[in-house]
C-alpha cells in the first residue's frame, strides 16, 4: 500500500449547512490531509439543499455552496472541494476536468453515512468504503427488505460501522460490519478554561419515523427523552440546557420542556457554524444527552459524534447506555445511565469533581477518538488484503 493515498470523502456539509452536521464530515477530511493523504471532498447526495435562514424554502443552491466553500478555505481545503447541485446537475467547486481526474486515480472513497448514492460514477475508484454511522436502524432497513440500500451497500468494497459491538438482537443482514467510530482533529478542539454552569446538549427531536421490526417499534429521542422529564427538578440548582430543533415537520414539545425546567436555546443562533458549535460545546460544563431509542433498544455500542466533540474539549459526557460501555472506558470522563436516577447520580458526580472528569474527559478523546488512530486503522483495513476487501463488485 502506497504511504500517500488520494481519498474522496462524501458527506452533506453543504446539504445541511449547520455546524455538527459539518464536523461530523470534516473530521475525516481534515483527518486524512493531517495524516499526509491527497485528500478530496466531494458531495453528490442528488438531494434538495436545505437553508436555515429561509425555513428549507429555497430557490437555489448559493447559500449552501457559499457556505460548504468557506468551511473548506476554514481548514486549508478552499481548492479540494466538488458538490454537485442535484436539481440541475451543475457541478461547483473542482473544475469537472479536475474533478475527473480526481475520480480516474483515487484510491479509496469513504462514503461517510451513504450520503453518496448515485454509485455509477464512482465505480472506477479501488475502494470504496460505506460507513454506517447510524447502526441497529441499518440493519432493520436491511431485513425488512429496503432494496435501494441493499443495492447501495452492495456497490462498496468493505462495510464500516459506529456499531461497534452488533448484539444478536440485531438482525443478521449477512453482512460483514467492521467497528468504526467518530474521528476527531484534536488540534481543532483545545481545552477552554472556566465553563459555564450548564450540562448541554445539541439534538434533533425527531430524525425520522419509527421502524417496525417483529412487533417492536424502534424509534427515536423523543421516546427515550420523556422517560426523563422531571431531571431538571432532581438534580437543581444544576441547570440543563437543550439547543434543541424539532425536526422536519415535527413539533418540539417546548411548553412541557420550560414546565419541567430545562433551558431551551436555538441551535441556529447558538452554534450555527464551525465556530460556534465548537464554542458552544466548550463553553458547556459537561454533556448530558439520551440516545434514540432504537440505540437503547439495540445495544450496539454507537457512540455519537456530538460527544466525541465534547470530550475532545475536555467536556465530560453524561449519556444513556447504548452499549458503548463495552468498547470504552466508563467512570470517569464518560459517566453511562440507564434510569433517570442514574442520570441524575452521574450528572451530580460530574459536577462535584469537574476537574478530574475534565482530564479524563480529554484522555479519553486522545486514546479512543484520535482522528490519526481512528482512520489509520480504517485505512488498513479497507485497503487490506483480507476476503472481505477483496469482494467484487456486481
Amino acid at each position: 500500500m502506497k504511504s500517500s493515498l488520494r481519498i474522496i470523502v462524501t458527506g452533506m456539509i453543504a446539504q445541511y449547512p449547520l455546524g455538527g452536521m459539518s464536523w461530523d464530515f470534516l473530521n475525516y477530511v481534515l483527518g486524512f490531509a493531517r495524516l499526509g493523504h491527497d485528500v478530496y471532498y466531494i458531495e453528490d447526495t442528488g438531494q434538495w439543499p436545505y437553508n436555515p435562514a429561509e425555513d428549507g424554502k429555497i430557490k437555489s443552491c448559493d447559500f449552501n455552496v457559499t457556505y460548504l466553500a468557506g468551511v473548506m478555505a476554514r481548514v486549508g481545503l478552499e481548492d479540494r472541494w466538488a458538490y454537485r447541485f442535484g436539481w440541475t446537475s451543475e457541478w461547483f467547486g473542482l473544475p469537472d476536468k479536475q474533478r475527473q481526474e480526481v475520480l480516474r486515480t483515487a484510491d479509496l472513497l469513504v462514503n461517510v453515512s451513504g450520503t453518496l448514492e448515485r454509485m455509477d460514477e464512482y465505480r472506477s475508484i479501488r475502494r470504496l468504503a460505506y460507513i454506517d454511522t447510524d447502526p441497529v436502524f441499518t440493519q432493520l432497513k436491511l431485513v425488512r427488505g429496503q432494496k435501494f440500500l441493499r443495492s447501495l451497500l452492495d456497490q462498496h468494497h468493505v462495510l464500516f460501522s459506529f456499531g461497534e459491538c452488533l448484539p444478536a438482537a440485531v438482525p443478521d443482514t449477512g453482512d460483514e460490519w467492521i467497528p468504526t467510530r467518530q474521528p476527531v482533529v484534536l488540534s481543532e478542539w483545545r481545552v477552554e478554561p472556566e465553563p459555564r454552569a450548564a450540562f448541554t446538549t445539541v439534538l434533533t427531536w425527531v430524525s425520522y419515523n419509527p421502524i417496525e421490526h417483529d412487533g417492536r417499534s424502534y424509534g427515536q429521542k423523543d421516546i427515550e427523552f420523556r422517560r426523563f422529564l422531571d431531571l431538571p427538578g432532581m438534580v437543581a440548582p444544576i441547570p440543563l440546557e437543550l439547543a434543541a430543533n424539532a425536526g422536519k415537520g415535527r413539533k418540539l414539545p417546548r411548553h412541557l420542556l420550560l414546565h419541567k425546567g430545562w433551558k431551551l436555546v436555538d441551535p441556529r443562533t447558538a452554534c450555527p457554524d464551525l465556530d460556534g458549535y465548537r464554542s458552544y460545546i466548550a463553553s458547556s460544563r459537561a454533556e448530558w444527552s439520551v440516545a434514540k431509542n432504537g440505540y437503547v433498544q439495540g445495544q450496539s455500542g454507537w457512540f455519537s459524534c456530538r460527544s466525541a466533540c465534547y470530550l475532545a474539549a475536555g467536556r465530560p459526557v453524561v449519556l444513556q447506555e447504548t452499549g458503548f460501555s463495552k468498547v470504552l472506558p466508563v467512570g470517569e470522563g464518560i459517566l453511562s445511565f440507564s434510569t433517570p436516577e442514574e442520570a441524575a447520580a452521574c450528572i451530580q458526580e460530574v459536577d462535584a469533581d469537574h476537574d478530574r472528569h475534565a482530564r479524563a474527559a480529554r484522555a479519553v478523546a486522545e486514546e479512543y477518538f484520535d482522528s490519526a488512530r481512528v482512520l489509520a486503522r480504517l485505512i488498513e483495513r479497507a485497503m487490506g488484503n483480507d476476503i472481505q476487501n477483496r469482494k467484487k463488485l456486481p
